[in-house]
């Protein structure tokens, strides 16, 4: 990891948060990474996720650090190390990230408000108020507004060092998407694919950014396709799978087929494949998210067309509505510490909220693109009964190629996804240059 770059990281972070602070009538901010979360009535853990502000600092891992910036001092991270003989005790080390903080080191939560002091104008940030609360923080400088949604938006350009971070991802999830091709070409089940994909990045399921999709034939219509089952030697595998460095992700979704996929639909796969080439080439800064996703519709209409499945074009059938049972998600939306990361919908830095078009209801994005954004680009087609259905014996029902439809449908589905990034004069794209597919 560049050192270099990363002390930038948080010097950064010290001058946004200090003006956020500012803005909102606070000279310091603890944050927490976090607690642990249990079943209910149960005994066992779920996995822990840090504090997505905590994270944005340190890629420490861990439940109940806390992390004190104050402006113009150093920020105090105090490490809650238990000595706890059921766990490995991994020792700190010399971490490439320690030197840009006060670090403590001590052994329980209750020790670790201790080594801070708070003043009166101390906001808190995090999921245990009850510890901010007895620490002397006031229950409206708690997780407050006016400061949390200027945090968020900063959190959408992403800095040298976080664009480091998710090129390691790309690389790792890039490694994990050939394994799992070479599974699947092979005969492979679900549950194989899936294994090749962990084990290629070098991670258990825990470690993974988010529950893999590996989807044989039909099951690929299931957008967020869980399941890992004993199906093998199927015609298509759809495959949305990412890795994480240091908590940043990489989301990537690849369509492959066989010979014995139709090959109607392995055109469908390699001329979606080029309409998502053609969307990453049109991302600039300027130009509003909701125009890029209403020109994927444009362009699958076209394709729907050719393909003999619809029976008008363009913007035409976009207006008839013939696109949205094949293509009903939105294009895309901001990656970094969080696959589906904040802000997407932010109106401004100091909040507000600029909701999807009603035609457009799961468009996770309404921003307009600004250099230094990560995020996805991720057109697909799919044959969705229940979304289909209503349309064969309505109004548009003659506007169908259901024959051709049909022949299809067990196929599944298509997803073709990209992680960007927004340039001054346009974008990199982030996954082509690791996967070269």
């Amino acid at each position: 990891m560049n050192t270099t770059t990363y002390s930038e990281h948080v010097a950064t972070r010290q001058r946004t948060t200090e003006s956020a602070l500012a803005v909102a009538g606070f000279d310091a901010v603890v944050i927490q990474s976090g607690s642990p979360f249990t079943y209910f009535v149960d005994d066992m853990d779920a996995p822990f996720h840090p504090t997505p502000h905590f994270a944005h600092w340190t890629p420490l891992e861990g439940p109940l650090h806390l992390l004190h910036v104050r402006a113009g001092q150093k920020p105090r991270l105090v490490r809650v190390a238990p000595e706890d003989y059921w766990y490995e005790q991994a020792a700190l080390g010399t971490p490439f990230w320690l030197s840009e903080f006060d670090v403590v080191n001590v052994t329980s939560a209750e020790n670790a408000w201790k080594e801070l002091t708070i003043g009166a104008r101390t906001a808190y940030v995090g999921d245990l108020p009850a510890q901010a609360t007895r620490a002397g923080i006031a229950t409206e400088a708690q997780n407050p507004d006016a400061l949390v949604k200027r945090l968020d938006w900063e959190r959408s350009r992403k800095s040298a060092y976080e664009v480091s971070c998710i090129e390691e991802a790309q690389k790792l999830g890039a490694r994990g998407h050939l394994a799992a091709r070479g599974t699947f070409l092979e005969g492979g089940s679900e549950l194989d694919i899936h294994h090749a994909f962990v084990t290629a990045v070098g991670c258990t399921d825990d470690d993974l950014p988010y529950p893999t999709i590996v989807a044989l034939d039909e099951k690929g219509a299931i957008l967020h396709y869980h399941k890992k089952r004993t199906t093998k030697n199927g015609r298509v595998l759809l495959a949305d799978c990412g890795a994480q460095v240091h908590r940043y992700a990489s989301d990537i979704t690849r369509t492959w087929t066989t010979k014995k996929a139709d090959p109607d639909f392995s055109g469908l796969v390699t001329a979606l494949d080029q309409i998502q080439r053609d969307l990453c080439a049109l991302v600039k800064p300027g130009l509003a998210y909701l125009t890029l996703h209403h020109t994927a519709h444009v362009k699958i209409a076209d394709l729907l067309h050719a393909t003999g499945l619809i029976r008008a074009r363009g913007e035409d059938a976009v207006k008839l509505g013939l696109t949205h049972p094949f293509f009903p998600h939105g294009l895309g939306h901001f990656l970094g510490l969080q696959v589906h990361d904040v802000s997407g919908r932010q109106t401004a830095p100091e909040g507000g909220s600029t909701p999807p078009p009603k035609h457009y209801p799961f468009l996770r994005t309404t921003r307009t693109i600004e250099e230094g954004q990560v995020f996805t680009v991720e057109p697909g087609i799919y044959f969705v009964e229940m979304l289909l259905r209503p349309h064969r014996a309505g109004p548009l029902a003659d506007m169908f190629a259901w024959s051709k439809i049909d022949a299809l449908a067990g196929h599944g589905g298509i997803r073709i996804e990209d992680n960007v990034l927004v340039t001054r004069d346009g974008h990199r794209n982030l996954t082509r240059s690791a996967l070269h597919a």
